[in-house]
């Protein structure tokens, strides 16, 4: 029973990520709706920078670190178990984090750079871990590769937003501002998140669609077509160099060989479980996340492109709401519209001593509300990239608004959720735990 406990899913840490990631999506949603003239238009000053903080770092990256505690167990046979220093990241992630958003919206940069010190060092405290775990994992090289090089990604892009963040105030970084500050969200957004999702759907996909488990030597392609994609972008936008088209084109074979073997997954599809729904929200948010992406990539190529121009600074701003927004953050969305049935059945049976399997996933989720879920990011991305595309302050209203309601009802059908743990469950009183200890005492004597 021991060693089958530890195998189980942490459950503090992650919800304790994934609370924090829609809180803070909701609050950078509830800021934009309340002041869109200071989101539409030049987007490089200190409210901005805050609010896109509260997104990729409070919302994509704490997501991503609470489904790490998650995943690892059920999908890549990694363990991943909570102990205390877990703990001590996480506080010093969320500490970092306010402190971050914060000191920008104040626009007190000493602060700031600290702020993002501390958070830095709980987010390579997990990320550290997850490295260390590796070698015990049950899951394809090319996986593990994924992962190794979104966890180095990740350390280079937080000490480059270090630098950024003492830059502000001593001025001793050369090149232009805003290159640095681009180098450094590249590497962050492709290096560290799309990376991670890219190495973690190989596995989860599969489970998700279903279909059949890739695998082979053709998955190694995307980890370094990738790798090699996002490195040279950083530094060829650090340097202004005319290499980073040819570096933007090996960040899109990456993705495409992924795609490739996503179409693969497709094709070869799996039995569904029974009383599986017809149309399933997870995979319409990752279709939706995909049409962003693909928009992304083509504006970015074109902002490499372009002349510097105000059109090209609109298009950059309606490049980083497609891809952080569009693709990124609402493929957090299809990951936990999967991901927290899942492991709430695992705890529910844990709950219940495991003597009666709990209610399947695929039953937990409303339906109503996951429709109005879907519909509020279906609204929300193409709202914000044409209101920072045009600088028109009502369209970033609508579309924050909307982004809101979404998030505000998925956090409801997430509630709803995890409370199939105590209603359907309920933990056994003290004598019923002694009463199934002595039962299992009696098997193991029977085993020997």
């Amino acid at each position: 029973m021991t060693a089958r406990v530890s195998r189980l899913p942490a459950r503090t840490v992650p919800l304790l990520y994934f609370g924090t990631a829609h809180v803070s999506l909701g609050l950078a949603c509830v800021l934009a709706g309340l002041w869109p003239q200071a989101v539409a238009g030049f987007f490089y000053h200190s409210w901005m920078v805050a609010l896109v903080h509260l997104v990729t770092l409070g919302w994509i990256t704490f997501s991503i670190l609470g489904a790490i505690y998650i995943v690892g167990p059920i999908a890549l046979g990694m363990p991943m178990p909570a102990r205390r220093g877990d703990y001590w990241a996480y506080g010093c992630a969320i500490v970092g984090a306010i402190g971050m958003v914060a000191h920008f919206w104040i626009q007190e940069f000493g602060g700031m750079a600290w702020s993002a010190a501390t958070v830095t060092a709980g987010i390579l405290f997990v990320a550290s871990r997850i490295v260390r775990a590796l070698p015990q994992a049950r899951m394809q090289p090319a996986v593990k590769l994924h992962l190794v090089f979104a966890c180095l990604n990740i350390a280079i892009a937080a000490s480059m937003g270090i630098l950024l963040g003492f830059d502000k105030v001593y001025h001793f970084l050369p090149g232009f501002v805003l290159t640095n500050v681009f180098a450094h969200a590249h590497l962050a957004a492709i290096g560290w998140a799309t990376m991670m999702v890219v190495g973690v759907a190989y596995r989860l996909l599969p489970m998700t669609l279903p279909s059949k488990m890739p695998g082979g030597r053709s998955m190694f392609a995307s980890a370094i077509l990738l790798e090699a994609g996002v490195l040279g972008l950083f530094v060829s936008l650090l340097f202004q160099s005319t290499w980073a088209i040819a570096c933007a084109g090996l960040v899109i074979a990456g993705l495409t060989a992924f795609a490739a073997h996503v179409v693969g997954m497709v094709r070869l599809p799996a039995a569904k479980p029974p009383g599986a729904p017809r149309v399933d929200f997870a995979v319409l948010h990752a279709a939706g996340a995909a049409a962003s992406l693909a928009a992304a990539a083509i504006i970015g190529i074109a902002l490499l492109v372009l002349p510097a121009s105000p059109t090209s600074l609109h298009l950059a701003a309606a490049y980083g709401v497609l891809g952080l927004i569009g693709f990124l953050a609402q493929m957090v969305v299809g990951m936990e519209a999967r991901l927290l049935p899942l492991v709430t059945w695992y705890w529910a049976y844990e709950r219940s001593e495991f003597r009666v399997p709990p209610a399947a996933p695929l039953t937990m989720r409303d339906r109503t509300l996951q429709a109005m879920v879907l519909a509020g990011w279906t609204i929300a991305v193409p709202a914000l990239a044409a209101g920072m595309f045009f600088e028109a302050a009502q369209l970033v209203s609508i579309g924050a608004w909307s982004l809101f309601a979404a998030v505000a009802t998925g956090t409801l059908d997430n509630i709803g959720v995890l409370a199939h743990m105590r209603r359907q469950h309920p933990q056994p009183d003290q004598a019923e735990r002694d009463e199934i200890r002595e039962e299992q005492g009696r098997h193991r004597r029977g085993a020997a």
